[in-house]
């Protein structure tokens, strides 16, 4: 019984310290984070990361996610898609952390890897917006319309208002011979986004 005793005064003496190292570890780390938002917000890019540099595990999503987007903002974009690649890696199922390298990607015009990870969120969240949007960008631009119409038609239907979305299905039809329909989504946009240059030239292509 006194060899168990004694185990037991070890064990919680060891969880007490694991849970004192861990608390200084989560105010260290948000006391890193809190200076780097102050530091984003001058546009001291430079000062931001190296806040996290502090405090930065090759393990931690959340650093990995955030270096990802200061390199992005400093137009650093190899570095940003390194660190996005990093957070996808640790979370598998992350949407987030897969359109950050996107968005990075299509900022580097490496569009083959931007349209890779939409494909990805798409198997993850397949109505997610922004996702379909650029997918069906990326048909619309090899003139493959039929294919592009599908994920123009499903953001309509989540957004009826949207203007990207009844704007690029308006010439998706027009480019199919749908000329009713456009006519219509163009109208649509218009009146989302009155004046519209490209939402007008497509309109006075419908007549």
């Amino acid at each position: 019984m006194e060899f168990l005793k004694k185990g037991i005064i070890v064990f919680t003496a060891t969880m007490v310290w694991a849970s004192v190292i861990n608390a200084q570890t989560a105010e260290q780390m948000q006391k890193a984070f809190r200076e780097s938002y102050a530091n984003e917000l001058k546009s001291n890019y430079t000062g931001a990361i190296a806040d996290l540099q502090k405090i930065y595990k090759a393990d931690s999503y959340e650093c990995n996610l955030r270096i990802g987007w200061l390199y992005y903002s400093a137009q650093k974009y190899s570095t940003a898609l390194d660190y996005y690649q990093k957070a996808v890696d640790l979370k598998k199922f992350s949407v987030e952390a897969r359109l950050g390298f996107a968005t990075t990607a299509n900022a580097a015009k490496q569009f083959d890897k931007a349209y890779q990870k939409y494909e990805e969120v798409l198997k993850i969240d397949p109505y997610n917006s922004t996702a379909n949007y650029w997918v069906g960008v990326n048909y619309y631009t090899v003139k493959k319309y039929d294919i592009a119409a599908k994920y123009f038609e499903l953001l309509v239907n989540m957004y009826p208002f949207d203007y990207d979305s009844n704007n690029m299905l308006g010439w998706t039809y027009l480019n199919l011979g749908k000329t009713g329909e456009a006519k219509i989504l163009f109208e649509k946009a218009l009146l989302n986004r009155p004046d519209d240059a490209s939402a007008k030239e497509g309109l006075n292509k419908c007549k």
